[in-house]
């Protein structure tokens, strides 16, 4: 009876360890997507540092092949971007160290050196791996809303 008591106990533990920190791993992920999409609102620029160490493959809001982005990630610029996060859902696959996040992008924006995207609004599942202590973007999928617009983008410029 002890023994089965003991064992209770552990495993109680364990649960709780394990939902706590699935819990931070969700609360994380998702403020890092808030502050981003703030980053990029003040600097119109994405932030560096944003993406894996090993990269990322990507299908953008354009449409066209999957995309290999390089460690050092899209920082792209822009002219205005006026762009809110919404409904932001994260799967934790294995607490603190990947999640797979889902929400929309909707808003306006004119990338450096693009036509304006005034109705752009997408749908968004990146998968986030952790890194010395940072999540960082492994994989993107950006896929436009009826009726809203993606971007022009269809190719990484080296």
């Amino acid at each position: 009876m002890n023994k089965r008591f003991i064992t209770l106990i552990g495993l109680l533990v364990i649960a709780s360890t394990y939902t706590q920190t699935a819990m931070a791993t969700e609360q994380e992920v998702k403020q890092l997507i808030i502050n981003d999409n703030a980053y990029v609102k003040k600097h119109l620029k994405v932030p560096a540092g944003s993406y894996s160490s090993k990269g990322a493959m990507e299908f953008w809001s354009s449409g066209g092949l999957i995309q290999k982005v390089k460690a050092d990630g899209q920082l792209e610029e822009y002219d205005s971007f006026n762009i809110d996060v919404k409904h932001i859902q994260v799967t934790i696959l294995v607490p603190n160290k990947v999640a797979l996040a889902h929400y929309y992008s909707e808003g306006s924006m004119t990338p450096k050196g693009s036509p304006a995207v005034r109705d752009y609004r997408t749908r968004v599942s990146q998968v986030y791996t952790k890194e010395a202590g940072k999540w960082k973007v492994r994989s993107s999928h950006w896929s436009p809303i009826k009726g809203g617009s993606g971007t022009n983008q269809t190719a990484v410029t080296e």
